[in-house]
């Protein structure tokens, strides 16, 4: 019991640096120069008089706007904040330090210039009009925190209509990091992935996706068993009768995956699986031991819930899992998406891209997965973690070929000059990061708040 509780102790640590740092900091992102002031003479060149001479050419040539200004490296992190990691409806305001510390991310591991907007509406067709206002200023959109099933019309609105890329992180970002760490998981085990058997748990936007993108890598859909808070997933299930029209994404999963061979019922969810891929509730029991023991052989479990996992590592092993995965950095197998979209984004960024397509998702994913790959698998390595920060310049590189090769890029570069671009940017972030703490410009952390 004493062990038990130290455990709790050490995994809730870090909520409670968080509530003592973030009022220190008063935020987490700044406006930085990055053009030199010489003396103050260089205000004409910069503001009036001098910088009316790039707004004519601008106006004149619309393209110019990306040689002239910082559009290109600069994205919104858009959140209504009706889906906060796993707090729920708890409003923008309360989103704001969630999409600061996206926008933190995104600069120091991919070098991207994010801003936070969180929305004081959750009305779609508001909130479509808003991102679409945005667009003359911004290089991509990452929406962020969005309830379904409401995420899924508004990117299929914005990805149609805009001519910049728009993910949904909760989806494609997610998504793309759980594949990279499944494929690898799989071969740590010895399975293939066409002979596996997943179980969802959780039905909302992000498993969905995950389902979606792991058939397009060998899984089976009918080796995949989705579950919600009531059961699993398919067409027997008459409460579920309503969904064509309210949930349509959700309604599909019903039809696609094999839920109807067994009984609807969630303690049969797990009965034989390979895998259990959680994106549920973040309570742990919500999966128990005897879900794990049911599982087969080397069985593989994800509880990527946030802040806390839908199971704790320590008692997914001591009931038989393999290969243990959360979405937390105090423990092995960091199943995060801040390993997917710092590098996405600047691969996208870097050739200019029109969208984010699954497969430059997936090509993302396979250069996650290779990475932990070249360094060598193990139960308690199977993705790499962010201090390995080669990971995204490769993620770049790879996002930013694929983009080229299924002609949504406007720029066509060689993968040496996107790794090299790539490298460049996300250096100069860690290195002014690093000059401003080593400078006292970002004070010094109080004494006893590392980890």
């Amino acid at each position: 019991m004493d062990k038990d509780i130290d455990r709790l102790e050490r995994a809730r640590r870090p909520g409670k640096l968080a509530s003592q740092m973030h009022p220190i900091y008063k935020g987490k992102i700044e406006i930085s120069l990055k053009a030199p002031v010489r003396s103050f003479s260089d205000f004409a060149i910069w503001y009036t008089p001098g910088v009316a001479t790039p707004c004519r050419e601008i106006a004149s040539d619309h393209w110019k706007v990306w040689e002239h200004t910082n559009r290109g490296n600069t994205i919104a992190v858009v959140s209504d904040g009706t889906r906060v990691l796993g707090l729920g409806n708890i409003g923008p305001q309360a989103a704001l330090p969630v999409m600061e510390g996206k926008a933190l991310l995104f600069k120091y591991l991919g070098g991207v210039d994010a801003f936070p907007i969180c929305l004081g509406t959750t009305d779609p067709e508001e909130i479509i009009r808003t991102v679409k206002a945005l667009e003359p200023c911004l290089g991509g959109i990452n929406l962020e925190d969005i309830a379904t099933p409401q995420c899924f019309h508004i990117l299929e609105r914005l990805r149609k209509e805009m001519e910049i890329p728009v993910w949904h992180d909760d989806q494609q970002g997610t998504a793309t990091v759980e594949v990279a760490g499944f494929v690898n998981a799989a071969k740590v085990v010895g399975k293939r992935l066409d002979q596996m058997q997943v179980t969802m748990i959780g039905a909302g936007a992000a498993n969905i996706r995950i389902a979606s993108i792991l058939t397009k890598v060998g899984v089976r859909p009918n080796n995949i068993i989705m579950c919600d808070s009531k059961g699993i997933l398919n067409q027997e299930r008459k409460d579920l009768s309503e969904l064509e029209a309210t949930n349509p994404e959700k309604y599909k999963a019903c039809i696609e995956y094999s839920g109807a061979s067994r009984d609807c019922t969630q303690s049969s969810c797990t009965r034989g699986s390979d895998a259990i891929l959680c994106a549920s509730r973040p309570i742990p029991g919500t999966v128990t031991k005897d879900m794990i023991r049911d599982m087969a052989d080397k069985a593989i479990v994800f509880a990527a819930a946030n802040p806390e996992p839908e199971i704790w590592p320590w008692d997914a092993k001591e009931a038989g899992a393999y290969v243990i995965a959360t979405g937390r950095s105090d423990f092995p197998n960091q199943i995060n998406n801040s390993l997917g979209f710092p590098g996405i984004f600047r691969g996208a960024l870097d050739v200019m891209a029109r969208t984010i397509t699954d497969e430059m998702c997936i090509a993302a994913a396979m250069e996650l997965a290779k990475v932990a790959e070249d360094k060598g698998l193990t139960p308690e390595y199977i993705i790499p973690n962010m201090e390995e920060w080669e990971v995204y310049p490769r993620e770049a590189a790879a996002v930013g070929e694929k983009a080229i090769e299924q002609g949504v890029a406007r720029f066509t570069r060689l993968r040496s000059e996107l790794l090299d671009m790539a490298y460049s940017r996300i250096e100069r972030a860690r290195n002014e990061t690093k000059l401003k703490m080593d400078n006292g410009i970002i004070p010094k952390a109080p004494e006893g708040t590392s980890l």
